[in-house]
């Protein structure tokens, strides 16, 4: 069984009981390298002399590489919609059309930083990067960038730029039990993590720390406390890039090792 203990659009926390720690890490695996995410591929520059209105004239090579802003683009987390195809298995052969291709451009002149709320969707206005203030690069008086890019989807396992997650962990479920005539200051627990109690009657009090709290570490401590943990449920967390919201990405991960077992066992079968 799944439970959602804690969740955010970027965060979550949840755990599962009567499962294996062979289990437990492939959803771990699945969660860091089998979630498709969009991510800047191919970056074009256009190198020359540009004018604006004004007649003003700018030079568009850049203070960096091309090599290091392009792959600064490709690092930078983009909004996904998770049901677009990859390049590879559209139905456009790999050219790149809407269904598995979104066009970005960045058009800026300087003096002045260009970040990441510069780089603009051309074909899906709502596609664009997840955090507005990432630094690209920092133009100077005469200098711009205009660059034309794209961006595919792809899985963590062929590239850091497509890993949606991190911080992907796991551990087991811990109890805490205190006997209130053996561990006197059970109260000052109580009162720093009432959120931890799950269990309480007149003769003992239950935590967990499923949910962190930090002054349950001094449970560790106190040698009359007793610690359970039990090895069939397992508390996992996440976090997300901003590219996938936390539940959806969990949502597809539990579809995606379904779908992987249930192949391993045709292939046993055949």
């Amino acid at each position: 069984m799944l439970k959602i203990i804690e969740v955010e659009n970027n965060f979550i926390r949840f755990s599962v009981d009567n499962i294996t720690p062979a289990i437990a890490n492939s959803i771990r695996r699945t969660l860091i390298n089998d979630i498709p995410k969009l991510a800047i591929e191919n970056v074009i520059f256009h190198h020359g002399e540009i004018r604006d209105a004004d007649g003003n004239v700018y030079d568009s090579s850049l203070p960096l590489f091309d090599e290091v802003v392009a792959s600064r683009l490709g690092l930078i987390p983009l909004k996904t919609d998770i049901n677009m195809n990859f390049r590879d298995n559209c139905t456009c052969e790999g050219k790149g059309c809407d269904l598995c291709t979104v066009t970005y451009a960045i058009n800026k002149l300087g003096p002045g930083y260009v970040y990441s709320s510069d780089i603009i969707p051309v074909n899906n206005p709502e596609l664009t990067p997840a955090d507005p203030m990432i630094p690209i690069v920092e133009l100077k008086k005469g200098q711009a960038m205009l660059v034309t890019c794209e961006a595919i989807m792809g899985l963590g396992k062929e590239h850091a730029k497509w890993q949606a997650t991190s911080g992907v962990s796991y551990k087991y479920h811990r109890n805490f039990i205190l006997n209130k005539n053996e561990v006197e200051n059970w109260g000052y627990f109580k009162e720093k993590c009432p959120t931890s109690v799950i269990k309480e009657n007149d003769d003992e009090i239950v935590f967990t720390d499923d949910i962190p709290c930090n002054f349950l570490s001094q449970l560790f401590e106190e040698e009359k406390v007793k610690i359970e943990e039990n090895d069939t449920k397992f508390i996992f967390r996440f976090e997300t890039d901003g590219s996938l919201k936390a539940i959806d990405v969990l949502g597809y991960a539990l579809k995606r090792i379904e779908n992987r077992f249930g192949i391993l066992m045709e292939s046993l079968s055949d």
